[in-house]
Formats: C-alpha cells, structure tokens, sequence
C-alpha cells in the first residue's frame, strides 16, 4: 500500500489532487491517509511523528511524506529505503530519524523529471508518480525499478541538515483534536521513575486515562509508544499550557536528573 504523511489538511484540492495522481499510475494500490494534519511546516516534528506513525505498516509499504515548506528550491527530491519501508519526499530532515533508528538504510535521489512540474506542489507532480512506481512492486537487485521514473540514481546519504537533531525530542510535536500533547520521547527510553512538573503543575505518570481522577494531568504511553500528556476529560493544551514545540523536562525520582 501507499501511505500519506503531509502537513495538507483535508481541506483544499490538494490531498485529492495527490491521491489521484497516484490512482493514475497505481490504481489497484491501497491509498491510505495515515496523517494530513503534521503541523504546518514544521519538519522538525514531521522528522520524530514518522517513524512512530510508521512502525506497524507491513515491509514493502510506501509512505509519500510531504512537509515540504521549501518546494521549489535547491533541496533534492530522495526515496529512501529503511527496513523495508520506502520513503519518497524532499530532503529536508523529515526522513532523518527514520533513516537513524533503521538497521539498514539505503537512499537515491530523484533525477527523474515530469514534463510538466509546478514550482509549489511537487507532492502532486513529482513525489506520487515516484511512489506509485515503487508501490508496483518492481525492484532490481533491491533498488526500485521506476519504469516511467527509471532515472532514479544510487546517492550518498542526503544533506545533513537535521544532522544534530537528538535521538528523541522533549518537546511536543502535534496536539489532537481532544488537546492531548505528543512528545517526541519514546517511551522505552524512560527511566521508570521518571516524572514531569511543566509550569509549575505536577504531571502524574499513568497507564491511561481512567487510572486518574477527571481534571488530573497525566503523562502515558500511548499507541504509538512516546509519551504522551493528556488531563482525563480535559484539554493538556489549554490545562498545562502546552503547544507545538514546548519543551518537555523528564526528570528522575533518585536523583532529580534530567532523563
């Protein structure tokens, strides 16, 4: 299957005018919108919400990642393979954390061009045809054959520029519809002690929401596996005084260090 990851939102022609692109080169291939709402432009996010969103797709899956506040530019068109999973978007960091937690990596740049490709969408233009090629399931020697996109070359790992980046990211990085802050902290990581205090409120550890009393701020593990604060029956956002890139401190019980 394809899978979408894009900053688009459902509003507008242009998650449609994607999919029907792909449609147009792969129409027996699953398409499936695992998220439209990254936040706006912010590949840093995208760059630690793609692997968590990824993690349970079959090996083989496609995911046209599409958080691409410099189209148009000098930033190359890559595909990436991580583990079996193929990655086509821009070079700009938004494949950086999954090519780093992958045990086998390997990249191509895009050379291929369409006769007619627009400065401003080149998810539509550039991006689906190459992800639908790959979804054909044609590959040589484990590199994609692209047919129509054939001129897809071998490349050296993309440009470093999230190259400093952490291996997680205390800070939150997408809100859902019910005010619930995503931290870019894999739960795993986590020393079992660990807790949270942000603005001066004390943020309780918990399994899930009905372990705490309604109105009480609480961190978890959640689907996805990082850690997650949410208020059971409120908003972490508006409660907490939380957004998009607030900065999470995790500390440890023993010695009061910073996890």
């Amino acid at each position: 299957m394809i899978v979408t990851f894009t900053d688009f939102g459902i509003k507008g022609p242009y998650l449609g005018q994607m999919r029907a692109a792909i449609m147009d080169l792969a129409p027996s291939v699953p398409v499936i919108d695992v998220m439209s709402d990254v936040p706006a432009f912010d590949v840093r996010a995208a760059a630690y919400l793609l692997p968590a969103v990824m993690a349970s797709f079959a090996a083989g899956t496609v995911c046209l990642g599409v958080v691409d506040p410099g189209v148009g530019s000098s930033r190359r068109p890559v595909v990436l393979n991580a583990d079996d999973h193929w990655f086509v978007g821009p070079d700009n960091g938004i494949f950086e954390i999954v090519a780093r937690r992958a045990l086998r990596a390997s990249w191509w740049n895009i050379t291929w061009r369409p006769d007619a490709l627009s400065t401003s969408f080149h998810g539509r233009d550039l991006f689906a045809p190459v992800a639908a090629e790959i979804a054909q399931g044609l590959q040589i020697d484990g590199a994609p054959d692209l047919r129509r996109c054939a001129a897809i070359q071998q490349g050296d790992r993309p440009n470093d520029l999230f190259k400093d980046l952490p291996d997680d990211l205390p800070a939150v990085i997408y809100i859902d519809g019910y005010g619930n802050c995503m931290t870019g902290l894999r739960w795993d990581t986590l020393n079992a002690d660990a807790f949270l205090r942000i603005n001066d409120i004390t943020v309780v550890r918990a399994g899930t929401f009905s372990d705490v009393e309604i109105g009480t701020p609480f961190f978890y593990k959640n689907a996805l596996g990082l850690l997650e604060i949410a208020v059971n029956q409120g908003r972490a956002d508006a409660d907490v005084g939380l957004s998009v890139g607030s900065q999470v401190s995790v500390r440890n019980l023993c010695d009061g260090t910073v996890n």
